[in-house]
């Protein structure tokens, strides 16, 4: 109710991000192929066993679960994936770090939106790592890393071998205290023009008060609260601003 429009922007850049990139509706041809897959994991009877290192799924807290219904609960919508593809095609990235890989829907989009990026992706769960591993085959592509195991331990290793981050999508443990370390810890490979991307800020309680600590972080120089998403920059050319708007 408190978001608004592009008629009440006097930022440049986020006037451009929003109409250009952000309340676009183009299409492209990648859409097709993922979500041809996504359909196909929707209606996938497969049982496995979930292994949950994060706050888990609010569904489902049985260690053993269908792929329909992993598919179903945990992958974000068709919408918020489209607009991650987008905001990839439109700050074309080259290193791309995703904490959450699910069935890897999400990854399969930022990938595909830049092809010569360097996507790593990392996922706690190795039955639901193993089904990523098979849909980014299925869908031909190389370019992504997944790292399998606890991200308290594959992220500082990552980091520690990374040169920096240009986009990094936190969609892991929704929970305050790791996000809030996660963010930090990716912080160290930022630099002016990266982008990040926090999902399910509204979650819980815990998510919304990481996402208000985040806003008032002094690296942290302009945000967009899109309800289901928060997106971060750290443009330091400019006043601190935060911005809620309509998606």
């Amino acid at each position: 109710m408190k978001a608004k429009t592009a008629y009440s922007l006097h930022s440049p850049f986020v006037f451009d991000l929003y109409t250009r990139c952000i309340n676009h509706s183009k299409s492209f041809e990648a859409f097709h192929s993922i979500e041809k897959l996504r359909s196909s994991l929707l209606h996938n009877p497969q049982l496995i066993e979930v292994t949950d290192l994060g706050a888990g799924s609010r569904k489902n807290k049985q260690d053993f679960r269908k792929v329909n219904a992993i598919a179903r609960h945990s992958m974000s919508s068709r919408k918020v994936s489209e607009l991650l593809f987008r905001l990839v095609d439109y700050f074309q990235p080259q290193h791309i770090l995703e904490l959450g890989t699910s069935l890897g829907i999400n990854t399969l989009y930022l990938a595909k939106a830049q092809p010569s990026a360097q996507v790593t992706t990392m996922e706690g769960c190795p039955n639901i790592a193993s089904i990523a591993r098979k849909n980014f085959k299925s869908q031909q592509v190389e370019s992504i890393q997944l790292m399998e195991g606890n991200i308290d331990k594959t992220l500082p290793y990552f980091l520690d071998n990374a040169s920096k981050l240009d986009f990094v999508f936190l969609d892991a443990n929704h929970r305050e205290a790791p996000t809030i370390r996660y963010f930090e810890q990716c912080l160290a490979k930022s630099h002016e023009d990266s982008v990040f991307i926090l999902d399910d800020i509204y979650w819980s309680q815990g998510m919304q008060r990481a996402w208000e600590q985040i806003q008032k972080h002094p690296q942290v120089m302009l945000t967009i609260d899109l309800f289901r998403v928060g997106l971060v920059f750290f443009r330091n050319k400019q006043p601190k601003q935060h911005f809620k708007l309509r998606f």
